[in-house]
């Protein structure tokens, strides 16, 4: 029988050698002496126990029976995917686990940080059982909304779960199994959400709490490879503005992490404004400063209080080697000029906003690109994507190149 009271880094619900059928009916009179207030037959693990006791002090009611709704419109889920963190590694994580959802028996899913599913995959059959309990794309699977389980728990603990049956607080959840894995930001050590693997719980394993945690720590290495691989190419632009500027200067990506560092204090990260655009900018650890837009980054100078650079931007269409037309886009500041060539897309898109220099919705860029307005969603990614080449230099709500850059549209041959 498995030890209940044992608390290992990995602690799997079941041991190697435990028959589950038998373990789920000591769980389930664990759990109804539990909620009834009656003497345990046996202790609960403790990460359970410690959360059956959130839970029951917050009033939750183990009977619900009541699907969990999604609590995200699609906008706001597609919103929320995108600045989760997690967009980069998704499909590390669904290649890491692809064994344990073969079979079609277990269901994928991604959650953020307070426990929003965003992403999910599996079966038809197994997406199905899912959606009888409103395990689906949007739905809040936070502890305190479904009670004890591997995503909810899982960051509340904050450490790799392992949920079987009774164990789950609320009683409709007890024919599934569940394990979860946090996922953390590896430069600042804060969670970004929660990888988990559900399924029924004739299908627990004890090694998958093992294979969900791996792919977890996997998935921070790749987000860690990442944030060095950029900037080491932001170090690469901003060395040579660097040497041939007076005046001490740093160069950041566009969450203030330091690529580069000429005569001030070396350190890992500033902090910036939380709107921070080109132009003069009070920037606490330095006080004033001209912030110049750099390839997925931006160059902060100590400023000179006789000198208050402007930043321009050309937009220009050009045919690229290939012969493909393109749009070539030059960014102008007082420490120079660097440039980027565009996809055709790309380079339609920042046409569009030099013409419209008053901002654009996702729906009017939906209806220029595609000529329909509901391809919102992938009008959304790919300004996503712009956005972190350009940063600061296009703004959001609604789209448009940010307040006092000039810009100019040299060459007006791209169609209206």
């Amino acid at each position: 029988m498995t030890t209940f009271d044992s608390a290992p880094e990995l602690e799997p619900a079941v041991q190697a050698g435990d028959d589950p059928r038998e373990f789920a009916h000591v769980l389930h009179a664990v759990h109804d002496a539990a909620m009834a207030g009656t003497r345990l037959p046996a202790r609960p693990r403790s990460v359970i126990d410690d959360s059956w006791q959130r839970l029951r002090r917050a009033g939750l009611d183990p009977d619900a029976t009541r699907a969990v709704e999604p609590t995200l419109e699609f906008d706001e889920l597609e919103e929320r995917r995108r600045h989760s963190g997690l967009i980069d590694v998704v499909d590390e994580l669904a290649g890491g686990l692809d064994s344990l959802i073969a079979d079609g028996d277990n269901i994928l899913v991604v959650a953020d940080a307070r426990g929003h599913v965003l992403w999910r995959s599996g079966s038809s059959k197994v997406l199905t059982r899912a959606d009888h309990l409103g395990f689906v794309e949007g739905a809040d699977w936070a502890e305190g909304s479904v009670g004890t389980n591997a995503i909810g728990t899982a960051l509340m603990s904050g450490r790799s779960v392992q949920v079987f049956s009774a164990e789950h607080f609320v009683r409709s959840h007890h024919s599934w199994t569940c394990t979860g894995a946090p996922i953390k930001d590896p430069r600042t050590g804060e969670v970004l959400g929660v990888v988990d693997v559900s399924g029924p719980a004739a299908t627990i394993h004890p090694t998958t709490l093992a294979l969900v945690h791996a792919v977890a720590r996997l998935a921070e290495s790749h987000l860690r490879e990442q944030h060095h691989r950029r900037l080491d190419t932001l170090r690469a632009v901003a060395a040579p503005i660097l040497a041939r500027i007076p005046g001490p200067a740093m160069a950041v990506d566009t969450d203030g992490w330091v690529a580069a560092v000429d005569t001030l204090t070396p350190r890992p990260r500033l902090l910036l404004p939380a709107r921070v655009g080109p132009g003069r900018v009070f920037v606490g650890a330095l006080g004033e400063c001209d912030v110049e837009a750099l390839p997925g980054g931006w160059l902060v100078r100590v400023a000179d209080a006789t000198d208050v650079p402007k930043t321009s931007i050309g937009v220009r269409a050009v045919a690229h080697a290939s012969g493909v037309a393109g749009v070539e886009v030059s960014v102008e500041g007082a420490s120079g000029v660097w440039t980027h060539r565009c996809s055709p897309r790309h380079g339609d898109i920042l046409t569009y906003l030099a013409r419209h220099r008053a901002g654009v919705s996702a729906a009017q860029l939906s209806m220029h690109l595609f000529g329909v307005d509901d391809r919102t969603v992938t009008v959304r990614a790919e300004m996503s994507r712009l956005r972190k080449h350009f940063g600061g230099l296009l703004v959001a709500g609604p789209y448009r190149f940010a307040d006092g850059v000039d810009v100019r549209l040299l060459d007006d041959t791209a169609r209206p």
